[in-house]
């Protein structure tokens, strides 16, 4: 990542720090942001950003993104860019009426496009970050979404609460963690979205292998394995759709 501009504030990995005042302005100026944040990591399942502020101090904008609009605290919450096909990707798949659980919803990356571009029933978003939360509630209002019920709180404990036609799992490194969840509580028929960071050798089959494992006598069918982006070298974020009958 060189950078990427979130509303009016650029954030940049750590090779920036070593760029003088002057620069920062000039490339804050060029880009026409108020901010420049530096972020190196996203840490724990709250997907906290660990970060430092090279100029300014503005960390509250709002993004514009496939028609949306996302308000959110980059010093507080995540925001992946390489995910923006995806996301609108999954808002194009949703048929008419039906139920999804977005499990990991965070403000509200996948939630927003599905209410706003698709005919679904009810979209019941789960997120444990407070942080989130709080922002997933505030993109519900800015974006005049009726459909969506926000629940804060973890997925493992309020997933079984609720029955889908179509679940997101938008979340990596651990996620496996939560397919015999989210399949317990998909309906006959319904579709997963699993996303999963894998060995680019094993990509095409250990994120179904797993699906298969934790849905046991249920019948599993591919329906496709999309690349999102290279996660690090040799490792490559998958999310894998299957219809679990």
């Amino acid at each position: 990542m060189k950078w990427k501009k979130i509303g009016d504030i650029l954030v940049v990995d750590d090779k920036f720090g070593d760029k003088s005042l002057e620069e920062l302005k000039s490339i804050a100026n060029k880009e026409k942001v108020e901010s420049i944040i530096e972020i190196d990591n996203i840490y724990g399942v709250k997907r906290e950003p660990h970060y430092k502020f090279l100029l300014g101090s503005k960390s509250e904008t709002i993004n514009k993104e496939n028609g949306c609009y996302f308000k959110l605290d980059l010093t507080k919450v995540m925001w992946s860019k390489g995910n923006v096909n995806e996301r609108i990707r999954i808002a194009n798949l949703v048929e008419d009426d039906e139920t999804i659980i977005d499990m990991f919803a965070g403000i509200g990356y996948f939630s927003i496009p599905i209410a706003k571009f698709s005919n679904a029933k009810e979209i019941y978003s789960i997120e444990i970050n407070p942080n989130s939360f709080y922002y997933l509630n505030e993109n519900i209002k800015l974006n005049k979404i009726n459909n969506i019920t926000p629940l804060l709180g973890d997925c493992s404990q309020l997933t079984p609460n609720y029955n889908a036609d179509r679940i997101l799992m938008g979340y990596v490194k651990t996620t496996h963690h939560y397919l015999k969840t989210a399949v317990d509580s998909l309906n006959s028929g319904g579709i997963i979205h699993y996303h999963e960071t894998v060995p680019e050798k094993l990509m095409e089959t250990r994120p179904i292998s797993r699906i298969r494992q934790a849905a046991k006598d249920r019948e599993v069918e591919l329906l496709n394995i999309q690349k999102i982006k290279k996660y690090s070298p040799g490792v490559m974020h998958v999310v894998v759709d299957a219809r679990i009958n």
